[in-house]
């Protein structure tokens, strides 16, 4: 399951440093030491980040620049995905922890990523309660980065940072 660590300040920046140069498009470390680390499209079931803009940034009052998504679905034009930046910190880590029961593991155990679907978000009052804002569609049109996965033993970092960069309507 999710790792539950407590992390330094430090090793959070240091983390989320070298996710954020790749998500920028920068390939350094992340990307040159593992090439699987960075994708053009999203793996259903994993974690990633990316940079996005808005189809209709002119007219939604919020938006999420650099979401943190687990995708859900797969289109021909895009994804829908569960962008957990719509959810405060403790609720990011809980909705981890409830969906985590739809792993599916590795032989030795560990999580490879999420048997996920919006179905499976909506099959129980607390999933759906949690996931309905986090719900979003993008468009692979305006993807302004690579994919980059954040393994499963990075979820917890992943969602303990607040790597959101809110765009507001002026």
């Amino acid at each position: 399951m999710a790792q539950k660590k407590k992390y330094t300040k430090d090793e959070l920046a240091d983390w989320f440093y070298g996710k954020a140069r790749t998500a920028a498009g920068f390939r350094k470390r992340i990307i040159d030491n593992n090439p699987n680390r960075g994708r053009d499209t999203p793996v259903i079931g994993s974690m990633f980040f990316f940079w996005y803009d808005a189809k209709h940034k002119k007219t939604l009052p919020i938006w999420d620049r650099f979401p943190l998504v687990f995708p859900i679905e797969r289109y021909s034009d895009g994804f829908l995905g569960c962008n957990l930046h719509y959810l405060y910190s403790w609720e990011r880590q809980a909705l981890v922890d409830e969906l985590s029961k739809y792993a599916i593991l590795y032989r030795n155990n560990t999580i490879k990523r999420l048997e996920i679907s919006y179905s499976i978000l909506q099959s129980t009052k607390k999933m759906a309660s949690a996931s309905r804002e986090c719900i979003k569609r993008y468009l692979f049109s305006h993807v302004r980065s690579r994919f980059v996965l954040v393994t499963p033993d990075e979820w917890s970092l992943a969602v303990a940072l607040p790597t959101e960069l809110w765009v507001t309507k002026k």
